[in-house]
């Protein structure tokens, strides 16, 4: 029987490498010189230090154009509020990964919307769709596709 999986994943390596060069270019730019202003990237956390609120959204811009150009969806950030205090100012981004219990359902729901002859199963942090015709499987891809949903899918492990 013919099955996929839906995932939401994230590139790690990507990550760490459009943070690395989020970091050369704060440490080269002349508004940002002895500011102390850096990325810090730990587990799904990067974390954004700097003096003020304004080198804050400065380094918000950077970032998200350094993980645009390496390919990793900015839908799977979840950007929080920015906390200032004195001299200092920080704010923290979650790399989202998998799909949480809340956002399934959603999928679900979308997937018997449909009306077509499939079935999908929560495994975890995914979802496997199966249905015994495969152009019943590539109608839920392009169903989900257009879907407008707050959170990157990838869609994987095709199997006829």
């Amino acid at each position: 029987m013919p099955s996929f999986d839906v995932v939401s994943e994230v590139n790690r390596h990507e990550v760490a490498n459009a943070v690395d060069q989020a970091n050369r270019e704060v440490a080269a730019r002349f508004d940002f010189k002895g500011s102390g202003a850096r990325f810090v990237w730990a587990e799904d956390k990067i974390t954004l230090n700097a003096q003020t609120d304004f080198q804050l959204k400065q380094m918000l811009d950077i970032l998200q154009l350094k993980l645009a150009k390496r390919g990793v969806d900015l839908a799977c950030l979840a950007i929080g509020a920015p906390r200032i205090s004195g001299q200092a100012a920080q704010q923290e981004i979650i790399v989202r990964q998998g799909i949480d219990h809340e956002h399934a359902k959603q999928i679900i729901k979308l997937i018997k919307d449909t009306q077509l002859k499939v079935q999908a199963s929560v495994q975890g942090d995914q979802i496997r769709v199966s249905g015994k015709k495969r152009d019943d499987l590539q109608a839920v891809i392009r169903a989900l596709k257009e879907a407008k949903l707050d959170l990157p899918l990838q869609f994987t492990n095709f199997r006829d």
